[in-house]
């Protein structure tokens, strides 16, 4: 079964402007830092409630000796103190939840940037490194059940004698760089048997990527797309880019 492609098309009636799609991404990515100053904060407050609630046991134990009166205070010190601790450990949980859904919302919008900014502008992009795209495809899926081979690339940089697969990640890791390459030698499989003679390149993409991911991912002869101020930069692979 062929791979269907779902190609940007400049004419596509009224599509979100990069600025428009920029500005929303870094608004996002603003809540994202308040939000984890928020988390920070609460940890902070649950820390001291851990500490209270020690404070509180050390006090019972010291007043075990004392009298019905001090022992009393110091229990109601330590339910005061499991009571603080119990509301710290909701307001984490509200926060983690909230985080859960905003994250969703981030992954959905990032889907946008990948559709109406990252697939186009790669290929200008990829042009300053002298590598010639006319054509950029978001979506291609391979459906060969046949000869069971089954896989999905996020954006397709093509022309008469190369292609490039570019892989889009919020947040990359080695694990997704593996997993690349092995769509990457799917798709050399599936084009062998199609008669599709054209060499395949790899590329990475990812909001978020430690520096061992991306120096993990250069030296598998990939490129990697990472954000950069308003715009992306393209690191191209260590030594001569792998041709699949």
């Amino acid at each position: 079964m062929p791979a269907t492609q779902t190609a940007w098309n400049p004419q596509d009636a009224n599509p979100p402007t990069f600025e428009s799609v920029w500005a929303s991404f870094q608004e996002f990515r603003e809540g994202m830092v308040k939000l984890r100053e928020s988390q920070a904060e609460s940890q902070k407050e649950h820390a001291q409630g851990m500490q209270e609630f020690r404070d509180g046991m050390a006090k019972l134990r010291e007043n075990q000796a004392e009298s019905q009166k001090e022992n009393a205070q110091g229990m109601q010190e330590f339910r005061d103190g499991m009571a603080k601790l119990r509301e710290s450990q909701k307001e984490t949980d509200r926060q983690m939840k909230e985080y859960n859904k905003r994250f969703g919302e981030f992954t959905k919008r990032f889907g946008e940037v990948v559709e109406y900014m990252v697939a186009p502008n790669l290929c200008e992009k990829f042009g300053e490194l002298g590598l010639v795209f006319p054509k950029a495809n978001s979506g291609t899926r391979v459906s060969d059940h046949e000869n069971n081979i089954h896989f999905e690339i996020d954006v397709m940089l093509e022309n008469g004698d190369k292609a490039l697969l570019v892989e889009v990640k919020t947040k990359l890791d080695s694990e997704d760089v593996k997993n690349h390459i092995k769509r990457i030698e799917k798709m050399r499989t599936y084009s062998d048997l199609h008669g599709d003679r054209r060499a395949f390149l790899g590329a990475v993409a990812g909001v978020v990527m430690a520096s061992n991911v991306k120096e993990y991912a250069l030296g598998q002869g990939l490129y990697v797309v990472e954000p950069s101020g308003e715009t992306f930069n393209i690191t191209p692979p260590i030594g001569k880019p792998k041709e699949w």
